[in-house]
This record gives C-alpha cells, structure tokens and sequence, in this order.
C-alpha cells in the first residue's frame, strides 16, 4: 500500500521508525517530511501528507508530531480526510471499524515506539465493517459541504 507520512521537529525519530517499520512490510512511503529537528511548524508538513490522501495519491497517511493533536487537526481541515489521533490499540482497530478512517496521527511525547508499531499495524489491518457504519461516515463526509 502508498502510504503519506509526514512530521514535525518533535515526530522526527518516531517517523523515522515508523517509515523503517512500514518499508519492511513491503508499503511504499511518501515522506512529505520533515527531515529535520530544527524547529518547525506542522502544518507545513500535514497538510500536503493529508492532501496525498484526500486526492486519492495514497489511501492512507500517517502525521506525527510531539502531542499529534496539531497535526490530526491539521489534516481533518482536508476534503475527503479521517483522521484519528490514536494512543492505544483498541482505538486504532475501533477507529477503522466504525469510521473508515485514512489517516491516523501519532503523539511521539504520547506514546513510545514499540507502542506506535502495534497501533500503526493494527490501524492498516483492520477492516472498515461498513453497514451501519457506512451510512455513519456518509453523513460525516456530507459535512464538508
């Protein structure tokens, strides 16, 4: 799978692992960076991994910064985007279950990166349930006008 990633100056290593991680199970990452621990602003680096993602470029995207709150908000401000700031298992496979999300966030001060790996393979591997849930993400979506 194509997956976008991006981070800030905090989500640096945590990006770093998770982009190694994701290599080695064979999906194709688009670093839309940053490279750098110079001190830097999210957005600049969310917005354009979101927008991978809202124009079909990848299915999927992960953003990291050091709460991962700026960058979920960051990339829900962009059309055809879910994502979820994710701190544990359950709400990684609860999230794309019931919400068919395609971008999830990560807090690299939030959680550790043994953590982020399981929540990172639980959140590609599980499936959207659809259903009651389909009609659910439909009006969700019908919200952005």
């Amino acid at each position: 799978m194509k997956i976008s990633i991006a981070c800030d100056h905090g989500g640096l290593a945590l990006k770093e692992a998770v982009m190694a991680h994701l290599e080695a199970l064979g999906h194709q990452v688009l670093d839309f960076g940053t490279g750098s621990t110079d001190s830097c602003d999210y957005v600049d680096f969310a917005a354009p991994a979101a927008r991978a993602v809202g124009e079909g470029l990848c299915p999927r995207g992960i953003v990291i910064c050091t709460t991962g709150i700026g960058v979920s908000i960051t990339a829900n401000k962009i059309k055809g985007v879910r994502c979820a700031l994710l701190t544990d298992t359950m709400c990684a496979r609860l999230t794309r279950q019931h919400n068919d999300t395609n971008m999830m966030a990560l807090g690299a001060g939030v959680v550790g990166e043994k953590l982020a790996l399981e929540i990172v393979d639980t959140w590609l591997t599980t499936e959207f349930e659809g259903g009651r849930h389909a009609r659910r993400v439909e009006k969700l979506m019908a919200l952005e006008g």
